[in-house]
């Protein structure tokens, strides 16, 4: 009711294999989650929906713990909401994911010699071989492409990608998304080459071939 007095329109699904199914039919603007399904868990319902769509996926739950938020970012969704919460942090949640919109008309960037991302497509390839990110992996990754090699701060990057306020958890999520993003990107993610950390600062992506 909040969201269609908003002026969305909504789709409901009772399940989670009801929920794939109209992922698939539908083709959404925005998903909206929760955890607790009758059939499957959440995180599940996650990860066979990226492996055929990026819609913003946000996580409605009353799991809080630091272990479910984890493990549900890693299979792919955007942006993770704990219940109880307000109808006004919900909307703003939901206006954040969609504002990011379709990619810009682009050329290909290449950065970093092995790394290609093309725009347009919100293509990625490394060595050649196309990677399947997020919505958000791809958008932190572009956001770290189009500075050239300058530092984007982490305050910088939370307002970005989520549009959030700076804080803790806004920390935590993009410290978590981009531990995502260089377990596909990097050889080994341990000792990152493409995108660098500048400790208590942010993180820049490495230029140089």
């Amino acid at each position: 009711m909040n969201l269609a007095s908003a002026g969305y329109i909504v789709h409901e699904a009772a399940s989670g294999h009801e929920a794939i199914r109209a992922v698939s039919t539908i083709d959404p603007d925005l998903l909206l989650l929760d955890l607790g399904l009758p059939d499957m868990d959440g995180s599940r319902v996650v990860a066979q929906i990226r492996a055929f769509d990026q819609c913003p996926i946000l996580i409605l739950s009353v799991r809080g713990g630091e272990s479910e938020k984890v493990a549900v970012l890693d299979a792919g969704a955007d942006d993770y909401l704990t219940k109880p919460f307000g109808n006004r942090e919900l909307l703003a949640r939901v206006r954040a994911l969609l504002r990011r919109g379709p990619a810009p008309q682009a050329t290909t960037i290449l950065t970093c010699g092995r790394l290609a991302i093309e725009a347009m497509r919100r293509r990625v390839e490394v060595g050649g071989k196309q990677l399947r990110l997020s919505r958000t992996e791809y958008t932190l990754l572009e956001r770290l492409a189009e500075r050239g090699g300058k530092i984007a701060t982490h305050r910088q990057l939370v307002h970005e990608v989520w549009g959030k306020v700076y804080n803790e958890h806004a920390l935590h999520v993009l410290h978590v998304t981009m531990s995502n993003l260089r377990r596909k990107i990097e050889h080994d993610p341990l000792r990152p080459a493409i995108i660098l950390t500048e400790p208590g600062i942010g993180y820049r992506m490495e230029t140089q071939t």
